[in-house]
């Protein structure tokens, strides 16, 4: 009998081998987690630096509703008695190629950091030829939301964009010709 309870006790314990392995297997997951804690680190230190200067320039805040407002209006801008105002109001919330652009918007290498000061001097009522609102709703574009102002330059080249109410500005550098042809087509009649 000590020889059947000696063998039934042996098949219940786990033998070296098994042992060896679930450790074995501890660690590989523990080695996984550790190198996916690791990825995510660096993809974070990535995205961080590719929008770095756009969240200084525009703040947490605005980079927020550029990247998420649910409503998003384009208005057409002229000067009349020395103030840039809106002549025509495009709701371009469901725009094709608008994620795009909000992508592009906050990213770092798409603007020309160099061309002027952010706190540089501001540009004649004039000079700005869109309005664009990112806001939580049609209502609250009338008077909330976030508000970029743009010159889209000469024939795409150069232009500035600027956050009303913050002052500064910074050139469109490679978003410049591309925004343009984005709005001429959105806008199209």
């Amino acid at each position: 009998m000590s020889t059947s309870s000696n063998h039934t006790s042996a098949a219940n314990s786990p033998s070296g081998s098994d042992a060896t392995a679930g450790r074995a297997g501890g660690l590989l997951v523990m080695a996984l987690l550790l190198l996916g804690l690791t990825a995510a680190s660096v993809a974070i230190a990535f995205q961080r630096g590719q929008t770095q200067r756009c969240l200084d320039f525009y703040g947490t805040e605005a980079a927020t509703a550029i990247s998420r407002a649910p409503h998003v209006e384009l208005w057409q801008l002229t000067e009349v008695d020395g103030l840039p105002t809106a002549t025509r109001r495009v709701d371009i919330s469901e725009a094709k190629g608008l994620v795009h652009l909000r992508r592009g918007l906050v990213e770092d290498a798409n603007f020309d950091w160099e061309a002027a000061p952010a706190a540089g001097p501001t540009l004649p009522a004039g000079a700005w030829d869109w309005l664009m609102v990112f806001a939580d709703s049609s209502a609250a574009a009338e008077s909330d939301g976030l508000r970029l102002v743009l010159d889209l330059g000469d024939e795409g080249q150069g232009g500035w964009i600027s956050v009303v109410g913050q002052g500064g500005r910074v050139g469109l550098g490679r978003l410049g010709p591309g925004l343009a042809t984005w709005i001429s087509d959105t806008v199209a009649p």
